[in-house]
């Protein structure tokens, strides 16, 4: 009964500081950054991603996230094909839970410059998936200024998921799978529900009961959350949960814009012009509010189940 209260208080106190917290502007700041020009569409690998790669460090420090596990900086570097790739991950250490773990993560890369092409040949990926590392850069300063999470939480920005979810295999290969309750993905947020405003989808909706725990959570506020509605393109094994997914790990990807329903995915247009910042917004806060009770130690989702 008090875990409860404690909860249903923390409810109360998220909703008051979500709206000055999660804001546009802020959200702006992280999207025309992340798809800028200067960022040379983020391929892993090269020059453009380690622009990134800085930026998402520099957030991470100023918002006072610690390094993780015995990181010396916010890199998890790795080699793959013998050339450097990085993970970038900070930390916030849970108040009274502090061994059980919670993924909150989106790749920061995509897929650079085509040099034979003639005109705007940068793929900025603003929607994919801008978006989405903005809303873990957003959550991140979220739950810092509200110091009341129980457990910990670690954001991720993955690299390399455009070439096969390189960097969350990697990440997956480093970590203990029990210690992690949760995995919270994001991936393409930039554009309004196929379910309305407020309304965001989750992959693999049947494989656990995470889903349901969202839904509990969203029952008395304006947002709802829906079961993935494109379950044929086999979203779930299309974005970074899966690498986590394959371990047990209950990992799940929200998201409102379909891949292949969207007409800038993959091509030079996915800008940031093209993007609904104030569905990105919405979409963050349904995301923190639908969490909440698997942060504070109320939910534990089931093992992912996995054919």
């Amino acid at each position: 009964m008090i875990n409860k209260l404690l909860v249903i208080i923390f409810i109360i106190l998220s909703s008051c500081s979500n709206d000055t917290i999660i804001n546009e502007k802020l959200i702006s700041k992280h999207l025309s950054t992340l798809s800028d020009d200067k960022m040379e569409g983020r391929r892993a690998g090269t020059n453009g991603i380690e622009k990134a790669a800085k930026y998402i460090e520099s957030e991470f420090e100023r918002i006072g996230l610690t390094k993780y596990d015995t990181l010396n900086s916010y890199r998890q570097n790795f080699n793959f094909y013998d050339m450097p790739f990085y993970n970038v991950i900070g930390v916030l250490e849970g108040k009274s839970l502090p061994n059980e773990y919670i993924i909150i993560s989106a790749h920061y890369d995509h897929l650079g410059i085509d040099h034979k092409k003639e005109g705007d040949n940068i793929y900025n990926g603003a929607n994919d998936n801008a978006s989405g590392t903005a809303a873990v850069l957003t959550l991140a300063e979220y739950f810092k200024k509200l110091d009341n999470n129980k457990r910990s939480l670690i954001f991720v920005a993955f690299t390399a998921e455009e070439m096969g979810l390189v960097g969350s295999r990697y990440f997956g290969k480093q970590v203990n799978p029990n210690d992690i309750v949760a995995g919270i993905n994001i991936e393409m947020i930039g554009k309004e529900s196929p379910y309305g405003k407020n309304t965001a989808w989750i992959t693999g909706f049947d494989r656990s009961d995470f889903g349901e725990i969202i839904q509990k959570n969203l029952s008395n506020t304006n947002y709802e959350v829906f079961p993935d509605p494109y379950i044929k393109e086999k979203l779930f094994f299309r974005s970074d949960n899966a690498a986590l997914a394959k371990l047990g790990i209950p990992a799940h990807t929200f998201s409102t814009t379909p891949m292949e329903k969207d007409s800038h995915y993959h091509k030079v247009s996915d800008e940031y012009k093209t993007l609904e910042i104030f569905t990105i917004k919405e979409a963050i806060k349904l995301i923190s509010k639908g969490i909440i009770s698997i942060i504070q130690g109320e939910d534990t989702p089931t093992r992912i189940q996995m054919n």
